[in-house]
């Protein structure tokens, strides 16, 4: 899946700052995009290091042009008139201070609503196409590639446009040609050797390649109008002073108004590519813009000949191998800097160029796979019976990847959830209760909420004297404590208290938390559900949103269980793919299409919650021990109960409508208390890093595809080998029963594989290979019918 982001520059540049910033966020996750402002200030000191890095960049490679560095893909002499000397020494110490100014000016106050509005949508494992669009040739020009984004998300890449695009029209049907057609235009060779990139476009796969050497405009032009083409690719001199312009013969230059008419007809006939592998190519980029082509590749400055060279090589290895055209140009790009030691800012110069309103293509788009044979009836009834089972299994994985089977799939789930074996409760956790009669008990005290200053007071005291190792507060306390004992103990190191997300259904901030309590002992309280209301899932951590009251980046069960463990010298990290490790144990954080969920929204560090069953009957509720308010503050209560344990205090009554479906049960009786369910959570990953109880996790994408492939087969393969009905319906019967006792001996292990697509392609691929294998018989038997 890749991910697009437009941000929009406007009219803005340095010397004067961009007061208008807009970025658009498309993910595969939201029908509509995100959209969220920002600015930058004037920052004159960034205009003058581009301009001197430019300058210096022009006359290093002029100097040392016709020795080490070999000729420039250029039309034009290089201005000296201000550089008399210049040494690659400086030349890094220029490019280091750029790259530090521009990330300077981009960690501005007015720019990180759009920056942290970035990190939270996008998924760093993912592809991102980041699109930037400025009116200013000089912006365009400006090394975006070097801010600390592009590094913290190595699979997104940057792309350049002028603010006004359109779709391109098409007149003609797009039909996908058996290969890539592809023009390429060899043009003035003069000091440069354009062979090798003739030899690089002759060992493309499925490409058709017809090469114009040096040609005249009219034979250019001829060829444009009177061919389709996929791939428009040029080799020779070029510059963008005034206007772009190529050289296409010693004697004979031409600029992209020239070619208008042309390009505006191979455009329409289907072209989605241009690649300029020439000198200074932003210009021909931004006169090329305008007839709404969907995609070109050029160089920002003059480029030597080998650097040409070899980004294409490395381009078209990768795009002609399947990778995607953002992937291919950053993997190219970076793979120059391997040369930057005879080449500086090597991987600086190739940039691509994207109309946001096309879709980017991939080499595959433009090959078409050979039409398959008219289907006969086999004549073998297994060979029947398994091209009917991987039918229906293809017919399966498509209404399930459409989530048409998401509701089936986790009722199932909760269904295996519920015959799970009893375990005993964890001992690690009390939790202090509070019910209708605890509220009642306070009596006439003054109180916002579910309890009084005073009785917290009685409250955290008490717990503090038991000294347990953590003490988490599930109780919204967004005011501040009218007892100054009290907000001394609301700061205590033990004391981890909550706040509130917004909803995404309405426009609340959130809920702030305690305010003496610091930062980092705050959690967020908030649960993720599905779209059946039960909680099945548990956030780790989320980036805080910009518009939030709640600023905590981890949840409350996540801060509970980390400060335990950690108290037992358990190592806490997270790996960079983004995994949750405890001591030796690694998980893998939930995928937006994870087995039942097709998909999900699975922002953050989510992970599938292994619900204790606790207690007869079997109950989530009976994770731990309970102790009552009322019971505690008596001191009916031995206080060793609570010594180096984590106590969670929270409301139990259904009043105050923190309770939630859980897999046990949607009723309002069956339903279990927000303290629970955060008992729940917090005793799940104690359990990981402690007992190595496991956590639940499913199978990647290709192995659940085989999965369900193998049982439709398998449902095919009874189907036509058990001709009696009586046998038939047995085999099937003992099939899915396997398939149910399979997927719960899985579950018992901590793996979550796909139950109701198997066990709907074992049933139906069995009947359907039997339907056809009756039918086939019925056709062979019949007289003077020759079967095929």
């Amino acid at each position: 899946m890749s991910q697009l982001v437009v941000l929009n520059l406007g009219k803005g540049n340095w010397q004067q700052g961009f007061p208008s910033i807009a970025a658009q966020i498309w993910t595969d996750s939201q029908a509509n995009p995100i959209q969220v402002t920002g600015s930058l200030p004037a920052l004159p000191e960034l205009h003058q290091c581009s301009q001197q890095w430019r300058n210096l960049y022009q006359a290093l490679y002029r100097h040392l042009g016709g020795t080490q560095l070999g000729a420039l893909r250029s039309v034009f002499e290089i201005d000296e008139t201000d550089v008399t000397h210049v040494s690659k020494s400086e030349f890094k110490t220029l490019c280091q201070t750029l790259h530090r100014l521009l990330n300077q000016a981009l960690s501005d106050p007015a720019f990180q609503a759009i920056d942290r509005q970035l990190r939270t949508q996008l998924n760093p494992v993912e592809e991102v196409q980041l699109v930037i669009l400025a009116e200013q040739l000089e912006i365009l020009r400006f090394p975006w590639e070097h801010w600390q984004f592009f590094d913290d998300y190595p699979r997104a890449e940057l792309a350049l446009n002028p603010p006004n695009y359109g779709r391109s029209f098409t007149k003609r049907e797009v039909v996908q040609a058996r290969k890539v057609r592809i023009l390429a235009i060899l043009g003035n060779s003069q000091g440069i050797e354009i062979d090798h990139d003739r030899t690089l476009l002759n060992q493309l796969p499925q490409a058709d390649v017809h090469f114009l050497v040096e040609p005249s405009s009219q034979q250019l032009n001829q060829q444009l109008w009177e061919q389709p083409w996929d791939i428009l690719f040029f080799a020779g001199h070029s510059s963008s002073q005034s206007q772009g312009i190529l050289q296409l013969n010693p004697q004979e230059e031409i600029t992209i108004e020239d070619l208008k008419y042309g390009l505006r007809r191979s455009i329409e006939q289907g072209l989605k590519l241009a690649i300029f592998n020439s000198c200074d190519g932003l210009g021909l980029a931004q006169d090329l813009a305008t007839l709404h082509i969907p995609q070109m590749i050029v160089m920002r400055e003059p480029v030597p000949d080998r650097v040409a060279q070899e980004f294409l090589k490395y381009f078209l290895t990768a795009f002609s191998a399947g990778e995607s055209l953002y992937l291919a140009v950053r993997e190219a790009r970076e793979k120059l800097q391997a040369i930057e030691a005879q080449y500086p800012c090597a991987s600086w110069l190739p940039v691509l160029c994207q109309n946001p309103a096309e879709p980017s293509p991939r080499w595959q788009d433009w090959c078409a796979v050979a039409a398959a044979p008219s289907p006969q009836l086999p004549k073998r009834s297994l060979s029947m019976g398994l091209a009917s089972g991987a039918l229906v299994a293809g017919l399966v994985l498509a209404v399930r990847a459409l989530g048409w089977l998401q509701t089936v799939e986790l009722a199932a789930w909760d269904g295996l959830m519920r015959l799970r074996p009893v375990e005993p409760p964890d001992d690690r956790i009390v939790v202090v209760t509070i019910g209708d009669q605890d509220i009642q008990a306070q009596g006439n005290e003054p109180r916002r909420g579910s309890l009084s200053d005073r009785t917290t007071r009685q409250l955290l005291t008490q717990l503090n004297q038991a000294q347990p190792r953590v003490i988490g507060l599930d109780i919204y306390r967004d005011f501040s404590a009218s007892d100054p004992q009290l907000a001394k103990l609301l700061k205590g190191d033990r004391l981890v208290a909550i706040c509130k997300r917004p909803d995404a259904q309405d426009d609340a901030s959130g809920i702030l938390p305690p305010p003496e309590t610091p930062g980092k002992q705050v959690g967020f309280s908030d649960f993720v559900q599905d779209a059946d209301g039960i909680v099945r899932r548990q956030l780790i951590s989320m980036s805080p949103q910009s518009t939030s009251r709640c600023t905590a980046s981890y949840s409350f069960s996540a801060q509970l269980a980390f400060r335990y463990l950690a108290s037992q010298g358990v190592a806490i990290d997270f790996t960079p793919q983004q995994q949750l490790k405890l001591g030796q144990a690694v998980v893998n954080k939930l995928g937006n299409r994870s087995s039942g969920y097709q998909p999900v929204d699975a922002a953050g560090i989510q992970l599938l919650l292994n619900y204790r069953n606790v207690g007869s009957p079997a109950s989530p509720k009976n994770v731990t021990r309970q102790i009552s308010l009322t019971q505690f503050l008596k001191g009916e209560v031995n206080p060793d109960l609570f010594r180096d344990r984590i106590v969670i205090v929270g409301v139990v009554t259904p009043n105050t409508g923190d309770i939630w479906p859980t897999p046990y049960g949607q009723a309002f009786a069956q339903r279990l208390p927000g303290v629970m369910v955060q008992a729940q959570m917090v005793s799940q990953l104690l359990s990981l890093a402690l007992d190595r109880r496991p956590i639940l996790q499913p199978w990647p994408f290709w192995a659940e595809g085989i999965w369900i492939v193998g049982w439709s087969l398998g449902g095919a393969v009874l189907g036509v080998g058990l001709r009696s009905l009586r046998y038939w319906c047995g085999a099937v019967v003992i099939g899915s029963s396997l398939l149910l006792i399979t997927s719960y001996v899985l579950l018992l292990q901590g793996v979550w594989v796909p139950l109701i697509p198997p066990l709907m392609g074992l049933f139906i691929s069995s009947s359907l290979s039997r339907i056809v294998q009756f039918k086939s018989s019925d056709l062979e038997m019949r007289p003077g019918v020759i079967p095929s």
